[in-house]
């Protein structure tokens, strides 16, 4: 590396080695990419160092920079030809060791090229004095470029042309670098790509170019973070603090990976995502300003510090992904907030105190009455057993009836002596609902009979078939567990409930609607509905809450909320929430939840998994099954067994990810068999996307939204770590 940084960090490594034989740098490999990404992965860790002599156990002192250093990402490495321009109005160019100056251009093409070998320096006499008849051997300067020549095989170079021309403007046999005329107003692109710092172009050992961009670690640090955590999908400061502290730690303990080459890094996921000045946005700008030369270390050593898109809810051991020794700082995690502390959630209570209903026939009946209430209906504040199995009145059907038909802007209808029986009751709302009976003008003999195959059926008066019919068709009347209506018994108060918040529902004369909940700003109450915008909403203090459990609504005094979950809701005349049912997210609780990764599933034919495991394992014949063997801390696949007609094969820990082609490895299997019982598919079901080690870039978010700080939230993910300052 050509920079001092390099010499400095040299220094602060042989210091480190002194006092922490656990320091080793580490080359990294890389995944696909998201936003946030799948993250950095790694064949090696850093592991103890067994030649290093035995100290007592303490804490090192870190060692400290005196300035900001600057890093080299290899932007490319195999290009024949490349653009390099400015938005300015000329860039500057120099080779390594001078300052640049003026092109006279704003944009130019390097091209690769090969140049005979100068002439072997000339010998020096023993006095000292050259020989007059030699041409020297220094440097030439050429339109402001250092051309460093050197005795040896054909030597490899670049040439510049301007835009249309076909003429180089310069042959170089050294590195160009390249810079805009004003670093702090404009910017120099490679391939139209707008990067800060300085872009450096040179011949490398196969012939082609490569492109480096020489850029402060800040600078670089600001043009990572939005393209591993999206400020505009994760918005929260903390998170992103904790994202640039961790790219700023990875940056400098791999520094150098790539020096064999010529850079410290690529731009991609075999190191960290990088997209220059052109992808930076001023929420990361500001994280990486209130973190500024802030690195984690573990014993004094700058940490090798892993992330992943998506944990799935848990992080894993490092040595299960990736083998070799145990690394202190990346041990499993929970994705939350630790027990006993209230996680990423805001809680809605109401004062009302639920109905208590203990019976099983009444399960729906706080449900139904709670949906009337909010819709005008005068019912008790409180339903209890021995009120919901008591008898209807003439009174209160009536009234029910009347508010029926108010709602479906129907005249009121008339009612007869019967009108608190099964039959009477069917066509009473029939009229509320529809000013007329539906069933009798839309059902014919043959269908009624039909529908009305029930054990007691015959009791049912003629002049009510119809209406009965179509009401049970409609479910708005149900029959007793016995297979019976009784059609001579009064309905009970629970079954009128039923009947009548059934029949509102299903007309969709309810004022409910769907959203999804979120959690807004400063833990406010948000409803996204399907279409629309989100709205800030406020539940009425003696709100009806209800909460799924399994299938079924239950009455709650307070339901918790992480954002995601399924809600149906009535706002009444003040625009607040005074009836609400949740059911849980389906992506769960865990800080992660909000990913789009937090579950996922994939079906493969055994041959699509065989041809998936090709390079993998050896011939196994035809698939039969696969058998997992062992599991990580965080449940994650370490083991696969893959059982052929020809043998068994086995995938072990970080590649069981990459040999599949799955997202994660934390997943479980189904099978569909045929009717011989041969496997038809196999169902991946699982969670997360990445290699699941270190600080989980999703669920960094999820805990910032709970209010976690940035250095909480990185010891959180990577044990035992300190937050330290570098320079």
């Amino acid at each position: 590396m050509r920079s001092s940084f390099k010499r400095l960090l040299t220094a602060a490594l042989l210091t480190c080695a002194l006092v922490s034989p656990t320091f080793n740098l580490r080359a990294q490999d890389g995944q696909p990419a998201t936003r946030p990404r799948r993250a950095t992965s790694t064949q090696e860790w850093p592991t103890t160092s067994t030649s290093a002599p035995a100290i007592p156990e303490i804490e090192p002192e870190v060692v400290r920079l005196t300035s900001e250093p600057s890093i080299r990402i290899g932007l490319a490495t195999g290009a024949r030809s490349v653009t390099v321009s400015t938005d300015g109005s000329a860039l500057k160019a120099a080779d390594v060791a001078e300052q640049p100056v003026p092109l006279e251009l704003a944009r130019v093409r390097v091209e690769a090229r090969s140049y005979p070998a100068l002439p072997a320096p000339t010998p020096v006499e023993p006095s000292g004095v050259q020989a007059a008849s030699t041409p020297s051997n220094r440097d030439a300067t050429t339109g402001g470029v250092r051309l460093t020549s050197r005795a040896s095989a054909p030597e490899r170079g670049e040439a510049l042309y301007a835009p249309g021309s076909a003429k180089p403007v310069l042959d170089l046999r050294a590195p160009v670098v390249f810079a805009p005329e004003d670093p702090e107003l404009y910017s120099v692109r490679y391939n139209e790509k707008s990067y800060r710092g300085r872009i450096e172009v040179f011949a490398n050992s196969k012939g082609t170019l490569t492109v480096v961009n020489v850029v402060p670690l800040e600078e670089y640090v600001r043009g990572v973070v939005p393209n591993e955590l999206s400020p505009g999908g994760w918005p929260e400061l903390e998170a992103l603090k904790a994202q640039a502290v961790a790219a700023r730690t990875y940056a400098v303990s791999n520094l150098g990976r790539y020096a064999a080459e010529g850079y410290d890094l690529t731009p991609d996921t075999r190191s960290q995502v990088y997209g220059g000045r052109s992808t930076e946005h001023p929420l990361t700008d500001r994280a990486v300003s209130e973190t500024r030369g802030r690195i984690l270390t573990y014993k004094g050593a700058p940490i090798n510090a892993l992330y992943t898109s998506t944990c799935g809810g848990r992080t894993e051991n490092g040595e299960n992904i990736f083998g070799g020794a145990p690394v202190a700082y990346l041990r499993g995690r929970e994705c939350a907030l630790e027990a006993g502390d209230h996680f990423a959630a805001l809680e809605l209570r109401t004062s009302r105190d639920p109905a208590s209903v203990k019976l099983a026939e009444h399960q729906t009946s706080a449900r139904d009455a709670a949906l009337l209430a909010v819709h005008g209906f005068e019912l008790p504040a409180r339903l209890n057993d021995d009120w919901l199995a008591s008898n209807v009145t003439a009174e209160e059907a009536r009234a029910m009836l009347n508010r029926v038909a108010s709602l479906a802007r129907q005249p009121a209808p008339i009612f007869g002596t019967d009108a608190t029986r099964p039959a009477g009751f069917a066509t009473a709302l029939a009229a509320a609902l529809d000013g007329e009976s539906r069933g009798a003008t839309l059902l014919n003999s043959a269908d009624v009979e039909y529908l009305l195959a029930f054990r007691d059926a015959d009791e049912v008066p003629q002049q009510n078939r119809a209406d009965v019919a179509a009401m049970l068709r409609e479910g708005h009347l149900s029959l007793l567990p016995d297979g019976t209506l009784r059609p001579r018994q009064t309905l009970t108060r629970a079954r009128t409930l039923r009947a009548v918040a059934h029949a509102l529902e299903g007309r969709g004369l309810l004022r409910l609607q769907k959203a999804g909940a979120r959690i807004g700003v400063n833990n406010s109450f948000v409803l996204r509905p399907a279409s629309g915008k989100d709205l800030s909403v406020t539940a009425a203090a003696d709100a009806y809450l209800f909460r799924a459990f399994g299938e079924a609504l239950f009455p709650v005094r307070e339901v918790r909320l992480v954002g995601g979950e399924p809600v149906v809701y009535h706002t009444n005349a003040r625009g607040e929430v005074d009836y609400l049912e949740v059911r849980p997210a389906e992506s769960g609780a865990a800080s992660d939840h909000l990913s789009r990764f937090a579950n996922w599933a994939e079906s493969l034919t055994p041959s699509g998994v065989l041809s998936r495991l090709s390079r993998s394992i050896p011939e196994v014949g035809t698939l039969l099954d696969l058998r997992v063997r062992s599991r990580g801390v965080s449940g994650r696949v370490l083991d696969l067994e893959v059982v052929g007609t020809a043998g068994t094969a086995h995938v072990r820990g970080g590649r069981i990810r990459s040999a599949l082609g799955l997202r994660e490895q934390l997943f479980v299997i189904d099978r569909t068999f045929d009717e011989n019982g041969r496997v038809l598919k196999f169902t991946f079901t699982g969670r997360g996307w990445g290699h699941g080690v270190g600080m989980c870039q999703v669920g960094a978010y999820g805990l910032a939204r709970a209010g976690m700080s940035y250095d909480k939230i990185l010891k959180h993910f990577y044990t035992g770590v300190s937050v330290t300052k570098l320079y």
